[in-house]
């Protein structure tokens, strides 16, 4: 008799939960009512408008799809973002917001540090980590699907970023919070290695979608760990090895320009003007000097290019 009024209740509780979740949503702009991730369109964002990044397409539709099927994880999503000027890293962690919250970037509970911005004075350090994990404990606390996203890492003062140390590790609960179910993203320049490796697959003829995760992972975590002028610099996050995965951005050729510039004269309507996707990766500077393989600016400069020839 109690199995069968058990599963009666199960029938009845579920749906007026339901409905009472979906009026109180209505007029609240909670966490639990923000949060509602779309995997299938943040795959479908990242294989249609970022060019040439095989392993960061990969990488990041894979990791946040794995991250947000463990309805209990370990430990947070920790994704490190690494390649040159223009080649898609803010865009990526842009998409990241707006696939996983309604109100995409503007919703409260993605956060966004510029350290030219947040942290300008390099002497202030010990008084920023003590914001920093007010900050980032606070924010969890308010909402554990807090998404942290850290720019220009290297201009971020060395050390600064080890005060996360204790929200990135294993533990279950820290300083009273939940913190397992966030996810932080760094974005670096760091492209040195990341482009010798693409100059070296390039000059001996191989297609770039043969560059694999496991030639890249290894240096461009010591890479950012040695640089003194990197905000990584001998972090205890590396040590550690806190970070899920070190995502590379390839640098872009003729051809990844090419269609940017394509891709935006569509979205002001003028998706015929073959002239001027012409014109503008024709006007790109492209190294190295013998080969001109890659653009120095990736898409960065496609916008005014396209101001300029229409």
């Amino acid at each position: 008799m109690w199995t069968v009024l058990s599963v009666l209740f199960l029938f009845v509780y579920t749906p007026v939960c339901a409905v009472f979740q979906k009026l109180y949503c209505t007029i609240s702009d909670s966490c639990e009512c923000d949060f509602s991730p779309n995997i299938r369109d943040l795959e479908w964002d990242l294989y249609k408008n970022v060019y040439g990044q095989h392993l960061a397409q990969d990488i990041v539709s894979e990791e946040v799809a794995r991250f947000l099927q463990n309805k209990s994880p370990d430990r947070p999503l920790v994704l490190s973002f690494h390649g040159s000027s223009g080649t898609g890293k803010t865009l990526v962690s842009s998409m990241l917001g707006n696939h996983l919250y309604g109100s995409a970037m503007s919703s409260p509970y993605v956060h966004q540090f510029v350290p030219t911005l947040h942290f300008p004075l390099p002497h202030r350090v010990n008084k920023y980590k003590e914001e920093l994990k007010g900050w980032v404990q606070g924010n969890l606390t308010e909402c554990a699907r807090s998404v942290f996203i850290f720019d220009e890492m290297e201009k971020m003062p060395p050390g600064l970023v080890d005060v996360l140390e204790p929200f990135l590790g294993p533990s279950h609960v820290v300083f009273g919070t939940n913190y397992r179910k966030a996810i932080y993203v760094f974005i670096s320049t760091g492209e040195e290695v990341i482009n010798k490796v693409a100059l070296e697959n390039r000059q001996a003829g191989r297609d770039r979608e043969e560059i694999k995760l496991s030639e890249l992972q290894e240096a461009i975590a010591q890479t950012a760990y040695n640089n003194s002028t990197s905000g990584f610099f001998q972090s205890r996050l590396i040590q550690q090895k806190l970070i899920t995965c070190f995502v590379p951005f390839l640098p872009l050729s003729r051809r990844h320009i090419e269609r940017c510039v394509r891709s935006q004269l569509c979205q002001q309507g003028s998706c015929g003007r073959s002239d001027v996707v012409e014109a503008v990766g024709g006007n790109m500077i492209y190294t190295p000097v013998p080969g001109q393989y890659f653009s120095t600016t990736g898409c960065k400069a496609v916008p005014a290019k396209i101001n300029f020839f229409l």
